[in-house]
């Protein structure tokens, strides 16, 4: 048994024989209470449910680096006023979301992540910043005009990536179904399951 279980079992016994054997109350309700305490220890001694914060303190820090500048990105798009930047950011917004909770959900796809978490997705920030001061500052050079106009161009092609990154996290987990399902298939088959043969079972039955 379990430490858990034998402390839990301890409890539920001295509940159930105070009452019993020495208050001499009837032996239902001292059961009753017996097992009332015993559920109860199981409740008191049962192991703490261990965190990301607890198993990989490193990786939490960076998730919860990448959650706040997540963050900032979603609460920048209302001050921007280009909709397609806009609509581009909503959706980088959505496939970071989605990133950092397949890696909080499991942790060894991060090696697939490369430089996600250390480098484009604070430059996406830094990118997003510098673009809002240059668009407050109405600026009508040739330079800050050629910047916005790269920028546009950047975000695009970020949104893309950060989708392909987070396609290439379930790529593996899609390969290995494919896999299986074809396995399944090919017994289901072996087994006459196969809807081609049922169905021509059926058409032989009615002729009969």
């Amino acid at each position: 048994m379990k430490n858990k279980e034998i402390a839990s079992a301890a409890v539920g016994g001295v509940f159930f024989a105070v009452p019993y054997l020495i208050l001499s109350a009837p032996i239902l309700p001292s059961l009753l209470i017996g097992a009332a305490a015993f559920g109860a220890g199981e409740l008191v001694f049962s192991d703490p449910k261990l965190t990301l914060k607890d198993t990989d303190p490193s990786l939490y820090a960076i998730l919860e680096k990448a959650k706040k500048q997540n963050k900032h990105i979603v609460d920048m798009i209302p001050m921007l006023e280009d909709e397609t930047l806009q609509k581009e950011l909503n959706d980088i917004h959505d496939s970071v979301t989605k990133i950092i909770n397949t890696i909080s959900n499991n942790p060894k796809k991060l090696k697939k992540t490369n430089n996600f978490f250390d480098y484009y997705l604070p430059v996406t920030v830094k990118l997003v910043d510098r673009y809002d001061e240059i668009e407050n500052q109405k600026l009508s050079s040739a330079e800050s005009k050629k910047f916005v106009e790269s920028t546009n161009k950047m975000i695009g092609e970020i949104n893309k990536a950060y989708r392909k990154i987070l396609a290439d996290l379930y790529k593996t987990d899609m390969v290995d179904m494919d896999a299986e399902m074809k396995v399944f298939d090919s017994l289901l088959k072996a087994d006459g399951f196969d809807d081609t043969e049922i169905n021509a079972k059926k058409e032989e039955n009615n002729h009969e």
